[in-house]
């Protein structure tokens, strides 16, 4: 849902970085999760079946190099030039990167617009903070919902980012 959220955004003329992370798949199981600098197109390993070291989270263990040279770096660098950041995901295993953190936290203290996904499962303070912001909405996505929330949350975002002097192209 986000990918279909931050093209809807592109669609409409706004410039959206960030980091996106996605399931990768050989023989058809899972191995690992790659992540994606929305802006570059760089892609690292988040985690991977085989990565010899770094965290564990099941079966998976996280390549903190690339959560924190790719994903890290897409984050900030979206903050500063950049109308919306995408953060794809706040989980267990992005938790475990203190820079990771300490982006997200910036990210959400600045004046941008920040469109995320928390895993459901994920609990640290951090996502509490965010949570309880006074300029946060917090969506809960199934797959009822899915479809008209993405249009909800692009329609909102839009209206944010118009409010906030950043006029769409089609805007224009």
């Amino acid at each position: 849902m986000l990918m279909k959220t931050v093209e809807a955004l592109k669609a409409k003329g706004y410039r959206v970085g960030g980091m996106i992370s996605r399931e990768v798949r050989s023989g058809g199981a899972r191995v690992g999760f790659e992540i994606l600098d929305l802006d570059s197109g760089k892609r690292g390993w988040l985690s991977h079946v085989n990565q010899p070291v770094g965290p564990q989270v099941g079966k998976y263990r996280v390549n903190m190099e690339d959560l924190e040279g790719i994903g890290v770096a897409a984050i900030l660098k979206a903050v500063e030039g950049m109308d919306v950041v995408a953060v794809d995901e706040v989980g267990p295993m992005e938790l475990f990167s203190e820079k990771f953190k300490d982006a997200v936290r910036k990210t959400v203290e600045s004046r941008k617009l920040v469109v995320g996904v928390v895993h459901w499962k994920a609990r640290d303070r951090l996502i509490e903070e965010v949570k309880a912001r006074q300029d946060a909405q917090v969506y809960s996505v199934n797959l009822e919902n899915r479809e008209s929330l993405c249009e909800e949350i692009v329609r909102n975002a839009a209206e944010f980012l118009k409010r906030n002097g950043k006029e769409s192209v089609s805007a224009l």
